[in-house]
C-alpha cells in the first residue's frame, strides 16, 4: 500500500511539473509574431513523417544515423513497457500485461531488450565521440559549460536506465525460475531474448531476498529515471524529442532561397503602383495606425516559428559544420544563433512572469547575444537550413536581424553601403555610369 501511495504521488508530481513547464514553453513561443503555416496540410504531414518520425535527414551520414536510430527506436518501444510499469505502480500489480498478452508480451519485451542492448552500444559510441574523439563540431566555442554537460547528462541517464531494465528483468527471471516471482505466468522462464540467458548468469547465485531487492531497485530505478528525464526535457536541448514533430510539420515549404517579404514594405510598393492611392489621406475615423518595426531586434520581433526553432535545436552542430562562413574562420555559427535565441527567449519569458509583460530589462537579442559581426558574416546560402535534421531555419532569424540594422538603424558594412549607393545612383552595384557598362567589349 505504501508503495502505491509513493508511486502515485511521484507520478502526479511528474505529470503536473512537466505540464507546467510545457505551458511555460508554449507561452514563451507565443511571444513571437503571428505566422500562417496552415496551408498544404498533406505535404506538411508527409514532411513530419519523413523528417521527424522517419529520421530522413539523419541518414545523410549513415554511421551516426544508425546509432541514433538504435536509441530512438529503443525510446519509442520502451514506452510500451513504461505503460505497464505505470499500471503496476498505480494498482500494485506485477507485470500486468504478461498473462493477458501471452506470447506477444514476450515478443514486445524481447524487442525492448534487443533494442536496449543496441542503444547501450550506441550510447557508449556517442560518449566516445563527444569526449574522446574530439569531433570539431562538438567543441566549438558555444559548446562549453552547460551545453557540453547537457549533451553528456542524457547519455549517462540512458546508461542508468538500460542497466535498470536488465536488472529488473534479470532478477525477475531468476525469481521465476525459483518459483518466487510475483508475475502471474506459468513455467520457470519468461523467455525474454536477453535476460533469459543474462539473468541466471548474473543473478543466479543470489538468494531470494536479495533477488527481490535487485528487482525492486531495477523497477524503481527505471521509473525514476523516466520521470526525471521527462522533467529534464524542458530545460535541455533534448526537448527536440517532442518538438521535432510540430516543428517539422510547420516547416517552410517554399524553395530555399525564397525570402519572405516585409508586410509593410510590400504594402508601400503596392501603393506606389496604385493610381488611386492618396499618400496624404488621413486614416479612417477610429483607425489606429501603429508604425510597424522593420526586421527584428529582440525575440518578440521574431515569428513564433523562429522561437519554436530555437527550442527545437538539437545542438548537433551540423549547421555550423556546413556553414561556409564558419569554415573560413568567420565568427558566425548558425547553432550559436539558435542557442542565443533560446537563451534570450527564456530570459524574456522569465522576466515577463516576474515583472509583467511590459518589463524592459534593457537588453536585446541583437547586440547583447548576437553581434553584428556574426550576422553580416552569413552568405545566405541556406546550407544550415539544408543540413538541419529537424528543419530549423537560422537564416530567417539572421535576415530579420539584418533588416533591423539596415532599415531601422541604417547600420551596414562599408562595402555594402557602397553597393547600395551604386544601385541607387547607377541602377547596378558597379561604380560607373549605366552608359559605360558595355565598354568592356571594346577593350583589347
Amino acid at each position: 500500500m505504501i508503495s502505491i501511495i509513493v508511486f502515485t504521488i511521484l507520478f502526479l508530481f511528474t505529470i503536473i511539473f512537466f505540464g507546467w513547464n510545457v505551458l511555460k514553453v508554449r507561452k514563451n513561443i507565443s511571444i513571437g509574431k503571428d505566422l500562417n503555416r496552415s496551408d498544404n496540410k498533406a505535404q506538411r504531414i508527409k514532411t513530419m513523417l519523413l523528417v521527424a518520425f522517419g529520421q530522413k535527414k539523419m541518414f545523410q551520414n549513415i554511421l551516426p544515423a544508425i546509432f541514433h536510430f538504435f536509441i530512438y527506436a529503443a525510446f519509442v518501444i520502451t514506452s510500451v513497457e513504461l505503460l505497464e510499469i505505470v499500471v503496476d505502480g498505480l494498482f500494485g500489480s506485477h507485470r500486468y500485461f504478461a498473462k493477458t498478452l501471452g506470447g506477444f508480451y514476450v515478443f514486445i519485451v524481447s524487442t525492448i531488450e534487443i533494442l536496449s542492448v543496441l542503444a547501450f552500444v550506441a550510447t557508449l559510441v556517442f560518449l566516445a565521440r563527444r569526449n574522446l574523439l574530439k569531433i570539431p563540431r562538438f567543441h566549438m566555442d558555444e559548446m562549453t559549460g552547460w551545453p557540453k554537460l547537457d549533451g553528456n547528462i542524457i547519455l549517462y541517464l540512458e546508461i542508468v536506465l538500460i542497466v535498470c531494465i536488465f536488472t529488473m528483468n534479470g532478477a525477475d527471471e531468476v525469481l521465476l525460475s525459483k518459483g518466487f516471482s510475483h508475475a502471474d505466468v506459468e513455467g520457470t522462464t519468461f523467455g525474454f531474448a536477453v535476460t533469459s540467458y543474462l539473468g541466471p548468469l548474473i543473478f543466479g547465485g543470489f538468494d531470494v531476498q536479495t533477488l527481490e531487492i535487485f528487482e525492486r531497485i531495477g523497477w524503481w530505478g527505471h521509473i525514476v529515471m523516466v520521470f526525471s528525464f521527462l522533467n529534464y526535457l524542458p530545460y535541455s536541448k533534448h526537448f527536440h524529442i517532442l518538438l521535432a514533430f510540430p516543428n517539422t510539420y510547420y516547416s517552410n515549404l517554399n524553395e530555399k532561397g525564397q525570402l519572405s517579404n516585409l508586410r509593410n514594405v510590400k504594402k508601400e510598393v503596392e501603393n506606389m503602383f496604385d493610381p488611386n492611392f492618396d499618400p496624404y489621406a488621413a486614416p479612417a475615423e477610429g483607425e489606429v495606425v501603429d508604425p510597424e518595426k522593420f526586421g527584428a531586434k529582440d525575440v518578440q520581433d521574431l515569428t513564433w516559428k523562429n522561437l519554436m526553432d530555437a527550442y527545437t535545436c538539437t545542438e548537433c552542430g551540423r549547421c555550423s559544420s556546413a556553414c561556409p562562413a564558419n569554415q573560413t574562420g568567420k565568427k558566425l555559427s548558425p547553432r550559436k544563433i539558435m542557442m542565443d535565441t533560446r537563451d534570450r527567449l527564456v530570459e524574456v519569458g522569465n522576466n515577463r512572469r516576474k515583472h509583467g509583460e511590459d518589463y524592459d530589462d534593457g537588453k536585446s537579442l541583437l547586440g547583447d547575444f548576437i553581434t553584428q559581426e556574426e550576422i553580416w558574416a552569413c552568405t545566405s546560402c541556406n546550407a544550415c537550413v539544408q543540413e538541419c535534421p529537424v528543419n530549423i531555419d537560422p537564416l530567417s532569424i539572421i535576415i530579420d536581424l539584418r533588416r533591423y540594422l539596415v532599415m531601422e538603424e541604417s547600420k551596414v558594412p562599408g562595402e555594402l553601403a557602397t553597393m547600395l549607393t551604386n544601385i541607387e545612383n547607377n541602377g547596378a552595384p558597379w561604380q560607373f555610369s549605366p552608359s559605360d557598362r558595355a565598354n568592356w567589349i571594346n577593350e583589347e
